[in-house]
């Protein structure tokens, strides 16, 4: 009889424990919604507007204007010609290829610090349109995608946002659990039966459960390219050598000099790669010796390489630069990232400097190049209606996050309403290790979350109304 005794207690002490556990995760999930939810909001919204201006208008533009296939086109110098005479005060300094035959060829003309694009029909020279470079719909959601349009600032308030979304992920994923001896069934398919808070409860949980995969790679392939995480840990440790490109000589640029403002045009494991110079004996086989190194055999010897379709050719900047013929699936250059390529090209004696592709990189240049091609839609029909159904659903998950809130929040309650965990116990040590995993890797978010602890344990807890106004 004792011993059935003494195990009652055990196990009421069990269930309150994994009640006080199930509160502490939710404290933890409503707290970093808070701060996640309006910058997921976000994301998803300039998302998908990066993405369906891409499908329709072009990363760049070029989409506004279809040409007429014709047997044959004209060289691209005559091209670059045509699209010089609308800025002949300026300075020529990218050519992208069509990617299908209905396509127009696309120039960058540079007049001191203004950039315009040039629209070219390539069966006739004919100049189609100009417009201001990275001015359109789709580089305005990707400034506030990156940086809030906020600079600095804005990168690293979003990049806590990321870290905070993983600890989002895990305490839902532990609210999403079956329990009270509910099978999995009951949180994989909604009750559509239930009314009010109920209903979007579960709608919230099952429509966060299927996207909690796809939104890790998400913040994570977005992480990395975040100021803290990204360019000083692991794009850091994940960089390319320019080592193995043998015996060329370096300038002392990177390839993110290639960037414009917070428009990424460079592969991730290229940006702190140190850029090859043009005028040394250096290099291999390229253009043929003795002809002149000018954009007509640059763009021939790209085709010979198997540049096909659209691709990016990037005019020395300096008497030291170099041609650099491109191709990322980032870019929108094609829908395959392991075609992606960037050779570069010695300006004086059309020797090839550097020669990278897909096969080069490391492992995270590889996943970085895959994950950045998923993040964006751009491998495919499939992809693009993926990301679509994503963004969808994150907007859905911030919405009902909120109005769940509200539902559960007394009228006229001037404060946060948050889950109480009342019942004293041990620590929860899972819970522990899960925080402190989130603080070591990511770094940024990890300091918040510390601040957030020792205010709490400092200054909340002491200050009744403000104990009051967060609980």
């Amino acid at each position: 009889m004792s011993t059935v005794q003494g195990l009652v207690p055990a196990a009421e002490t069990s269930r309150n424990a994994l009640r006080r556990f199930y509160f502490t995760a939710w404290r933890w999930h409503f707290y970093a919604g808070l701060y996640v939810a309006p910058f997921l909001l976000m994301l998803a919204v300039t998302g998908l507007v990066m993405l369906w201006s891409a499908v329709f208008i072009g990363r760049d533009g070029e989409k506004y204007y279809r040409v007429t296939p014709q047997a044959e086109t004209v060289s691209v110098s005559r091209q670059a010609e045509a699209a010089f005479m609308t800025a002949p005060d300026g300075q020529i300094v990218q050519y992208i290829a069509p990617r299908t035959a209905d396509g127009s060829a696309v120039f960058r003309i540079n007049q001191g610090d203004a950039s315009s694009m040039v629209a070219v029909d390539p069966y006739t020279a004919e100049v189609l349109g100009t417009w201001e470079r990275h001015n359109g719909l789709y580089d305005l959601a990707n400034t506030i995608h990156g940086t809030l349009m906020i600079g600095t600032l804005g990168d690293r308030l979003i990049e806590i946002a990321a870290g905070f979304g993983v600890v989002l992920i895990v305490t839902g994923l532990y609210l999403w659990w079956p329990r009270d001896g509910q099978g999995f069934a009951s949180v994989l398919v909604p009750n559509l039966a239930a009314k009010g808070r109920a209903l979007w409860k579960l709608l919230h949980l099952t429509v966060g459960f299927y996207v909690s995969a796809i939104l890790l790679v998400f913040l994570l392939s977005g992480l990395t390219w975040a100021g803290i995480w990204g360019e000083k840990m692991t794009q850091a440790w994940s960089t390319f050598p320019a080592e193995k490109w043998d015996n060329v000589p370096l300038s002392d640029e990177t390839h993110a000099s290639m960037n414009h403002g917070g428009v990424k045009n460079v592969p991730w494991t290229l940006e702190q790669t140190p850029m090859p110079v043009s005028g040394s004996a250096a290099g291999v086989t390229g253009t043929p010796e003795g002809q002149p190194v000018d954009i007509d055999a640059i763009v021939t010897l790209a085709r010979s390489l198997g540049f096909d379709q659209r691709f990016q050719l990037a005019f020395p900047g300096d008497t030291a630069g170099v041609w650099t013929i491109s191709r990322d699936t980032m870019s929108n250059d094609s829908a395959n990232p392991l075609s992606d390529r960037t050779v570069h090209i010695d300006q004086y004696t059309g020797k090839i400097l550097a020669n990278v592709g897909f096969a080069d990189y490391g492992a995270a240049g590889k996943a970085m190049a895959v994950g950045i091609a998923f993040h964006e839609g751009d491998m495919g029909l499939w992809n693009l209606a993926l990301v679509t159904v994503f963004c969808l659903s994150i907007i859905f998950l911030s919405v009902s996050g909120i109005v769940m809130w509200w539902k559960r929040r007394p009228k006229g309650a001037a404060r946060l309403v948050a889950p109480v965990v009342s019942e004293p116990g041990p620590l929860w040590k899972t819970g522990a290790v899960v925080m402190l995993a989130v603080s070591l890797l990511f770094p940024l978010s990890g300091a918040v979350l510390v601040g957030v602890l020792l205010l709490d344990l400092l200054v909340i807890r002491h200050v009744k109304p403000l104990k009051r106004a967060v609980s």
